[in-house]
């Protein structure tokens, strides 16, 4: 049975949306025997602040300015514990892998020591069964050598956050003096693209402002394994950059500007990268219209396996909810009192692993369900009433996906070498 919708015209305190907040109903829920899916990815914030003032931040320009009361580096108490808390939930669910991903701000603010030390914590703590899989996100502006072959050594892979392969592209992306970030950015693309095995990839949100091609072939010049395309985090009451008027949530037709962007990027990888490099983006739509599960946080209707601690300990939902309201990603648990299956049952994290019933009618409803999922939970906030709503890029994705869908619908059509046509695509 479908959660009830929230009831927008009813009065509710700002920091707990009506859904899922106040109208999921966890204990109903666990007696019809649906149960918790563990958390197998931890994002674990090393350092709360960021060397980087970048236009578009959510962390420091959002309206959760929670950071400011947080410890600047994560101290070894909050390390230990923490590591003792993913130990035990390993040990209770049998699982034998987990990722952690390292995490600020800007993580390497105070060199990768507190990186290292973080991730040989939680491996020293995890059952021997269990794999440790760790990456670090960074900004590239601090990465020297001396630092990969430090981060190498204690097996963690480095991920870079770029807007692009270019000073030009890069012009959002200023230190707190106004100065470029490229020069030192464009150094660590470079260390790490002779390094492939550390590599973990790039992760780019997209500008409207930009050209889809240039983007592209910039990123794809800097040799990564695998790029991650992001939408702008916006939501109903602050709409995405270049979609400043949005009609009431639910599916009306509107311009598709980030589903064109997205679709000529999706062409241009379809047509002669997709063997070389990765764009998870793509990979996870290509793979869900196929009828595998889904891959990726914002498409797909897998249940949500992540969890976040911050610098003083906290235990939290996705960073992405701070672009919410003050307080959204807040489970009000922390990692010296409270286990992470205590996390499972918070009303924000349970929501996100109810696949179709967790979602709103015109969701329901929406034929492209099994491959949009809903997309990115932050993206359906609607003040007041919360999460029980479609996507702000609702009608993007559709558009994305009916694309893909037909340019993977003729490679499937068309004859194989025994005369027979290849099954066509899952729900189309």
């Amino acid at each position: 049975m479908r959660p009830a919708p929230a009831n927008p015209a009813d009065p509710a305190d700002p920091a707990e949306p009506l859904w899922p907040h106040r109208s999921l109903d966890l204990a109903a829920l666990r007696r019809r025997g649906v149960r918790p899916v563990p958390f197998r990815q931890f994002v674990l914030k090393v350092h709360s602040r960021c060397n980087l003032a970048c236009s578009y931040c959510y962390i420091y320009t959002g309206p959760d300015e929670s950071w400011r009361d947080r410890p600047v580096r994560v101290p070894a108490r909050t390390v230990r514990h923490t590591a003792r808390r993913i130990a035990e939930h390993v040990a209770t669910h049998r699982l034998r892998r987990i990722r952690i991903e390292l995490h600020g701000g800007e993580p390497l603010l105070a060199g990768p020591g507190p990186v290292v030390a973080y991730a040989r914590a939680v491996r020293a703590a995890v059952p021997a069964h269990c794999e440790v899989t760790a990456s670090v996100q960074t900004n590239g502006t601090l990465l020297t050598e001396r630092t990969l072959d430090r981060l190498a050594a204690a097996g963690i892979r480095v991920g870079l956050s770029l807007d692009g392969g270019s000073a030009r592209l890069a012009h959002r992306r200023l230190d707190h003096a106004g100065r470029p970030s490229w020069p030192a950015a464009s150094r660590a693309a470079r260390l790490l693209a002779a390094r492939p095995d550390q590599y973990a990839g790039i992760l780019c949100t997209l500008d409207l402002t930009t050209d889809p091609d240039e983007v592209y072939h910039s990123l794809t010049a800097l040799g990564p394994p695998h790029i991650d395309f992001l939408l702008p985090h916006a939501h109903w009451a602050a709409p995405p950059p270049g979609l400043a008027a949005l009609p009431e949530p639910g599916r009306h037709p509107r311009p598709t500007p980030y589903g064109d962007w997205l679709a000529r990027a999706f062409d241009l990888w379809w047509n002669a990268d997709r063997m070389r490099t990765g764009v998870r983006l793509f990979s996870a739509v290509v793979a869900l219209l196929l009828g595998a599960p889904s891959t990726a946080e914002s498409v797909g209707l897998s249940p949500m396996a992540a969890v976040v601690v911050d610098t003083d300990g906290a235990v939290e939902q996705v960073d992405s909810l701070k672009t919410a309201y003050a307080g959204a990603p807040a489970t009000g648990l922390d990692v010296f009192a409270h286990s992470f299956d205590e996390a499972l049952e918070h009303p924000g994290i349970a929501a996100r692993q109810l696949g179709t019933e967790g979602l709103a009618a015109d969701c329901a409803a929406c034929p492209v369900l099994r491959v949009c999922g809903g997309g990115n939970y932050a993206h359906r906030y609607v003040p007041v009433s919360g999460f029980l709503h479609p996507s702000v890029y609702c009608a993007d994705l559709e558009r994305l996906i009916r694309h893909i869908a037909g340019r993977l619908e003729a490679v499937l059509a068309a004859p194989r070498s025994g005369g027979a046509k290849s099954p066509g695509v899952t729900g189309f």
